[in-house]
């Protein structure tokens, strides 16, 4: 079977460059749209928590056997583990998302960044002024902290909801 080919017409000039013109304007329209696209995503995107570094401390504390703390508590602020007994919750924040001087602001978009930080450390501030208020003591965590220095992280806990460790384990 011979194969057929197809014969375009040959386009005038002006043709071209309307079509060009026609492209670069369907790419534009893309580029908003995706970008409009983009930001309505990650507007809905909520946080279910530091996976990895929640997982760390979850290791760590059974290793240490602290014990009595609960996950994904209704209490204000929504803290990242609560020892209800002892009235403790503890927040683990992440580097980036809290500003900690470890990492840097990105030099794209650097003013939302910049916002963003500042409004996320102003809300940690406000949520543990409101648990302290309510009779909580509020321990926050840098999540470099628990990977460089764990057993100072665990002795921290264990102090504020009144558990004995046995330091030897934790080494």
């Amino acid at each position: 079977m011979a194969r057929q080919e197809s014969v375009r017409p040959r386009r005038s000039a002006q043709s071209a460059n309307s079509t060009f013109k026609d492209t670069v304007a369907v790419k534009a329209i893309r580029s908003l749209t995706s970008d409009a696209l983009r930001t309505r995503i990650m507007r809905n995107n909520r946080a279910s928590g530091n996976q990895s570094t929640e997982l760390r401390l979850i290791e760590l504390m059974s290793e240490a056997r602290i014990s009595g703390w609960r996950r994904h508590s209704m209490l204000f602020g929504r803290p990242d583990f609560v020892f209800p007994k002892a009235r403790v919750a503890v927040f683990v924040d992440g580097c980036f998302w809290h500003g900690c001087s470890c990492k840097r602001t990105p030099t794209a978009n650097s003013a939302f960044w910049v916002q963003k930080v500042l409004t996320n450390r102003s809300r940690d501030r406000r949520v543990s002024r409101i648990l302290r208020d309510r009779g909580w003591q509020v321990i926050r965590i840098w999540e470099h902290q628990l990977k460089k220095n764990p057993r100072r992280v665990l002795l921290r806990i264990a102090r504020s909801v009144g558990t004995l460790l046995e330091i030897d384990r934790l080494a």
